[in-house]
């Protein structure tokens, strides 16, 4: 399966210049949200900061939110101090293809602003999947809403997809993982605001609560153990899964990759509480 539009995620397309202009105007776009047309408190925001410009050479970084509203990214990163312009050090994010590459024209803006299309229920190994393992190898930072999709109820975190995981498996060195958890897009970008369907234009005045964890830790290598010694004692439906490099079959994954989701699940869920307790 190709890649759609590859060329255009490439830093060297057309000398960069494309990928400075769309950053530069979504930048703008986001500051604007977040920090001009409402006001947006962010805790914990040198941790984000520290971790985008000064992580250990090579080392990825995946940072993972709540996501409730289409506007979460790039808004998110739109507030003081943040730096949303450096294209360097801009984030991959994946995206949903039947929103964000719906054409050509989409397409190509999206792809050059560092955003990875995902095909919603096309698994894990789908291709695009692998480019984004691909740019955490090459200790990239990469943005994922592991819920799967926008849900903008006062609602414990809801299951995970198993796709973050599998990245953070899979990739040659293990990334930092930092979640975080936020609270007002939904006011901003509500769903149904008039006759069922979203405002053509972000909604004003509004408070925004960005809530920054510390990293999660992950010990790997025994959450592995663990899923090969659950694989062969318990009955795992497959698909089909290839085998991974370092000799997983399906069933193992399976298991790994609800260990290592439910760790990120748990994190997320009291990053949640706790910011409820701060916004009383």
């Amino acid at each position: 399966m190709s890649r759609t539009m590859e060329w255009a995620a490439r830093p060297e397309h057309f000398g960069g210049i494309p990928r400075k202009l769309v950053i530069a105007v979504v930048g703008a776009f986001a500051k604007t949200v977040s920090s001009v047309l409402n006001t947006t408190s962010v805790h914990n925001a040198d941790t984000l900061l520290r971790l985008v410009r000064s992580r250990p050479r090579r080392v990825p970084l995946i940072t993972v939110s709540n996501h409730m509203s289409t506007l979460d990214d790039p808004a998110m990163w739109g507030f003081r101090g943040f730096p949303i312009f450096d294209t360097k050090l801009a984030r991959w994010v994946l995206a949903a293809e039947d929103i964000c590459f719906r054409n050509a024209l989409y397409s190509y803006i999206f792809r050059v602003g560092k955003c990875i299309p995902i095909t919603r229920g096309g698994g894990i190994y789908q291709e695009h999947m692998n480019e984004a393992l691909e740019r955490l190898n090459d200790g990239e930072w990469l943005h994922t809403f592991p819920e799967g999709k926008v849900n903008q109820e006062e609602a414990p975190i809801r299951r995970l997809k198993w796709g973050t995981a599998s990245l953070i498996a899979r990739a040659r060195i293990t990334p930092i993982v930092l979640p975080i958890v936020h609270h007002g897009f939904h006011e901003v970008m509500p769903e149904k605001y008039m006759f069922g369907r979203r405002p053509p234009l972000p909604l004003w005045n509004k408070k925004i609560d960005i809530i920054v964890g510390d990293p999660i830790e992950l010990d790997l290598p025994a959450m592995r153990q663990k899923a090969i010694s659950q694989s062969r004692s318990e009955s795992v439906p497959t698909v089909g899964w290839p085998s991974t490099c370092d000799g997983l079959d399906e069933a193992a994954q399976r298991c790994f990759y609800a260990t290592i989701s439910e760790q990120i699940h748990g994190a997320m869920e009291r990053l949640r509480c706790f910011g409820k307790s701060l916004l009383k």
